[in-house]
This record gives C-alpha cells, structure tokens and sequence, in this order.
C-alpha cells in the first residue's frame, strides 16, 4: 500500500480520544510538579528547578493504572529519570563547552534512549518510549554545572519523584479503589530483554533516532539538539505506519500553534512566582489532554519546555522559538524516517512489533 494512504486526514489531527478520568492524571501531575517548584523557588534554590522538574515527571507513567501497578511503573520511570537527569548533570560538569560538549551531549542521548526503551519495554509503562529521559539527559546537559552539582542533581531529582510516588499512592485512601486492587502487583519483565530479541531491536531504533536528529542538528550547528532528539524518539512509540504518521503530524501541527501560544508569553516577560507557576499550569493543562489529542496538548507542551529554558538561564526568546521550530522539523522527519524503515522491514520478515 502506497505511503500516501495512510497519511492522516484533517478530522484525524482534530479528533479526541475518551476523557478516562484525565483530570486525576492533570491534578497529580500538577501537585507533584509544582510542589518541588514551589519549595525550591521558596528557598532561594532556582538552580535546581530543572533537577525537579525532571524529577517529578515521574508523575507521569501509568496515568490508568491502579496504585499497586502504577507504583511498579512509576519505580521504574523515576529510576530511569534520575539516571538521565545525573548522566546530563555530569556531562555539563565534565566536558568543556564547545563542539566536545554538544557531541557529549548527542551521545548521552543515544544512551538514554537505549536503557529508557529497554525498561519502558521490560515493565510495559506508558506513555511509551524514552521521551522524557531523553528530554531530561539533554537538558540538563545544558544547564551549567561542576562536578560537585552531580550530587545534588541526584538528590533533588530523586526527592522530587519520591513525591510523585507518595502522589500517585494516592487511590489507597480511597477504600473503594483499594476494594477493586488486586492482591499482586505484576512484576518486572527483566527476564523479557534477555529473552526477547523485539526489544533490543526496538531499544536500537530509538538510538538510531536519536544520534541521527542530534547529529544532524549539532552538524548544522542549531542549538538545543535535544529538542531534535526528543522530535526523533515520538513517532516509534507507534507500532504501526497510519500511527506513527499521525503522531508525527500531531508532532508539528501542535508544535506550530505551541510556538504561537510561546511567543505571546515570551512578550508578557513572566519571571520568579510567575514563571514557575505559568509552567506549573501548562504542565497541568497538557495532561488533561496528551492521551486524547497529542497534537492539541502540544499547544501547551511546547510553551513548557520553552519557558523551562527560563528556569534555568537566560537565552533570548527568537533564538529559543526558532531553535524548536527547527529541531521539531529535523526529528520529526528523521524519527518518522527512522520508524517506516523499520516498521516496513520488521512486516517482510514476518515479525511486528506490538511493544507500542
């Protein structure tokens, strides 16, 4: 069947998916990041925001799930996000700026890709794939640091999903909730990667995704390649072609409008209390909608990853607006290059993947 038709259709970009109690998810996320701003900003420590951030992002894995399953899967993501948030903390630390570092910076990708596929397969989270250690390692690569900030970077980033673990053990208040758990709690499938050739092979997809997005854009000299990563990794979180071309569309026509929506509060020059809790709202507000229109949560998504840019420095605002215009472009086309390739070859040797 040619390309063309599995291109998605206009009613396909605007369609909504079921609410499934997505403002359980939104409130938890919203507590759980918000919180660690919130104390950090307090204190003096705005240093650390991004560390949090990170962080509490392990709010986000197993949005559906009861709080028995969902604390196996969060264990997993805030493992894998404290990973990527020292591994991007050490190479700020250790590798001198200049071309070296950017290239350092491709490659902690590459792995965290890799290990973030390879247990987001084993354990089943959702949402699927390596995104947010990717977007993790490659931002806090970017943040200034020395080798004695590594620790911290941990601490704070572990502190910080600890929190959202307590958040997402929430549903055991509720007697109800606790009434309809089950006894045991489904365990992780390390036994899967050793096992299981489709994960391997699933993991080195992301790695190609990534070091090819992250080449591209350090070659071409444009800053921020791991917003070209992340573009990368998005659409091989499908495992079928309509899918992957459709999460790729949603990809750049959200990101479009996102830049719009970015610009405009770029000129309200929000700062301090502001700032932090404009990120706290569009966090919020993005969750509410990211299972049921990918693209229109991209609309809050993109002002959010921009606007965490001023958490942690300062970088002027067309550089940043052009910077993800252009790095959404150049990973999108790659990873949706990167998933039909492979998706194709995987149909002709009779072995499809249904790990997304």
């Amino acid at each position: 069947m040619p390309l063309v038709a599995h291109a998605p259709r206009p009613r396909d970009l605007v369609r909504f998916g079921p609410h499934n109690e997505s403002h359980w998810v939104a409130l938890r996320a919203g507590v759980s990041v918000g919180l660690p701003l919130v104390l950090l900003t307090a204190t003096g420590h705005r240093g650390w925001l991004a560390y949090a951030a990170f962080g509490a992002f392990t709010s986000l894995y197993g949005r559906g799930e009861g709080y028995r399953r969902r604390l196996h899967t969060q264990l997993a993501a805030a493992v894998t996000l404290v990973f990527a948030v020292g591994l991007g903390t050490a190479v700020s630390a250790v590798v001198p700026d200049g071309q070296l570092a950017r290239w350092a910076i491709v490659a902690a990708s590459v792995l965290t890709a890799i290990l973030g596929s390879l247990v987001g397969d084993a354990t089943g989270w959702r949402p699927a794939g390596p995104l947010f250690s990717v977007f993790a390692v490659a931002t806090c690569a970017g943040v200034p640091a020395v080798p004695a900030d590594v620790l911290a970077a941990v601490a704070v980033a572990s502190a910080s999903a600890g929190l959202a673990l307590l958040v997402g053990l929430g549903g055991a208040l509720s007697p109800a909730r606790r009434a309809r758990e089950r006894a045991s709690s489904p365990p992780f499938g390390v036994r899967r990667l050793v096992e299981e050739s489709t994960l391997r092979r699933h993991a080195l997809r992301y790695g190609i995704a990534a070091l090819a997005a992250g080449g591209v854009a350090t070659i071409a000299g444009i800053g921020h390649p791991g917003w070209a990563m992340v573009a990368a990794v998005v659409p091989l979180a499908v495992s079928d072609t309509p899918g992957q071309l459709l999460r790729a569309s949603h990809r750049l026509a959200g990101t479009a409008v996102g830049l719009v929506v970015a610009a405009g509060l770029f000129a309200l020059h929000p700062a301090g209390w502001v700032l932090v809790l404009v990120v706290v709202a569009l966090q919020t507000v993005a969750e509410l909608f990211v299972v049921r229109n990918y693209g229109f949560a991209m609309i809050f998504i993109t002002p959010l990853a921009l606007l965490m840019n001023l958490l942690v420095g300062s970088v002027p605002a067309d550089v940043l607006l052009r910077d993800r215009a252009l790095e959404t472009l150049i990973g999108a086309v790659i990873g949706t290059g990167v998933a039909l390739v492979s998706t194709r070859r995987a149909i002709a040797g009779g072995v499809v993947t249904q790990l997304a």
